[in-house]
């Protein structure tokens, strides 16, 4: 499943991400699947991501055209928001691609609109297998009994640090340490370094689900919200203070630092995100970053849980063995586990997890935190997101972000984000 002020969801949703200019790698395919008179069939897959992702998935699709010649691919692959922009016409229009690169976010959306193939049937047809992957995984394609994705890699939220701006503060995460730990450190953090302790995590929709958690809500239910207004007005109250007392950076130098991340950029210590997120900061910053904690409530329950990316197929398609095997190869393989290292997560099979292993400190530090992270026994289970999902999340970033810059009181903030849901539920 995905999205710290999560830099990389912040960019998606703005639409603000690596140039679609290299779709020229992938020849896009205009209609559904395709079958030929020697037996061949031709599927169509589309992705979202930049061009480096493009060049790894083109080399994994080389590998089952080999093994399955009488299989052919053609691929399409945009940004994020034009991605979904796409799939939204062409689910519209009855033909969706055959297989798809997929999130949490849009599995209730559009099962609720038939588009989404139950993989369940091809499990037990024996042209996909559900065994070898790691530890609760799978369960974040499942929505009412019906197995809407398979997850090729998966990811976890996590603390992002400035470590150099953490020592200088003398200031040391731990495992168990508290929010009042943690906001105590982005105070010591201000006063020692002049610099903003945090980069803004009050409008971040997936830690504010750790959060809820750790307090027994949820951010969803199965149908809606898990929390009042009360909650979310305590929450971004909370926020605002921080970022008045100049604990927290100013929305303003975010949006000026935009599309680089406050924390690389040197203008705050600390951001929640993603863990496989983290190689991002050491390309764009000059610092030393690493990853920390989640801070709890009690000093032990973190609320975290396993999301993924994940592919799924159309309930439309002509040839849905052929999109199983297809899906099968690409979550098991070895080679492609090589190939696709962590660039949509850390790889959820256990073939492929074995079969990789980073050389390079980030992606090291990213393997091992997922694996302290799991031996901790913290992970619990993610709540299926409700149909609308993808619009609320963009409505909580957006506005926090006017909250945060002083554009909106926060009452009416969060009777505007309410009303927004309610419409997002409905729709």
């Amino acid at each position: 499943m995905g999205t710290g002020r999560n830099v990389e969801r912040r960019t998606i949703l703005k639409a603000a991400g690596a140039s679609a200019a290299a779709v020229g790698l992938a020849a896009t395919a205009g209609c559904g699947g395709s079958g030929a008179g020697d037996g061949t069939v031709t599927i169509r897959y589309s992705w979202w991501g930049a061009e480096e992702r493009a060049q790894k998935i083109n080399k994994t699709i080389a590998l089952f055209e080999k093994k399955y010649p009488k299989i052919k691919v053609k691929t399409d692959f945009q940004t994020y928001a034009s991605f979904w922009e796409k799939f939204q016409t062409q689910a519209a229009g009855g033909n969706p691609p055959d297989v798809f690169q997929n999130a949490v976010t849009f599995l209730r959306k559009y099962d609720k609109r038939g588009i989404l193939l139950d993989l369940k049937s091809q499990v037990e047809a024996g042209n996909l297998s559900l065994d070898h992957f790691r530890a609760g995984v799978t369960k974040v394609g499942e929505v009412d009994g019906k197995q809407l994705g398979v997850p090729v890699g998966s990811n976890t939220m996590a603390l992002v640090i400035d470590k150099k701006v953490f020592e200088k503060a003398g200031v040391e995460p731990h495992a168990g340490w508290t929010w009042d730990d943690y906001f105590k450190a982005l105070k010591t953090i201000h006063d020692r370094t002049k610099v903003a302790g945090d980069t803004g995590y009050f409008s971040i929709m997936y830690l504010y689900d750790l959060y809820l958690r750790q307090n027994g809500k949820a951010f969803y239910t199965d149908d809606g919200l898990g929390f009042d207004k009360a909650d979310l007005t305590e929450w971004w109250t909370d926020g605002y203070n921080r970022v008045k007392a100049g604990i927290v950076t100013d929305p303003k130098v975010v949006a000026q630092d935009f599309p680089k991340s406050s924390l690389s950029a040197g203008h705050g210590a600390s951001e929640f995100t993603w863990d496989n997120f983290t190689v991002r900061y050491s390309a764009e910053g000059d610092s030393t970053y690493g990853l920390a904690p989640i801070p709890t409530m009690d000093g032990k329950h973190t609320g975290q849980y396993l999301a993924s990316l994940m592919l799924s197929a159309s309930a439309r398609t002509a040839h849905p063995k052929e999109v199983a095997q297809f899906i099968d190869f690409m979550v098991h393989d070895p080679e492609v586990g090589k190939i696709m290292g962590y660039d949509r997560g850390i790889l959820a099979s256990t073939e492929q997890y074995s079969a990789y292993r980073p050389t390079d400190a980030v992606n090291k530090e990213i393997a091992q935190y997922e694996d302290d992270t799991a031996k901790a026994g913290v992970l619990g289970t993610i709540t299926p997101h409700p149909s609308g999902a993808d619009t609320i999340e963009a409505a909580f970033l957006r506005i926090g972000g006017d909250l945060g810059q002083g554009k909106t009181k926060v009452a009416d903030a969060v009777k505007q984000f309410f009303t927004e849901s309610e419409a997002a539920f409905q729709a």
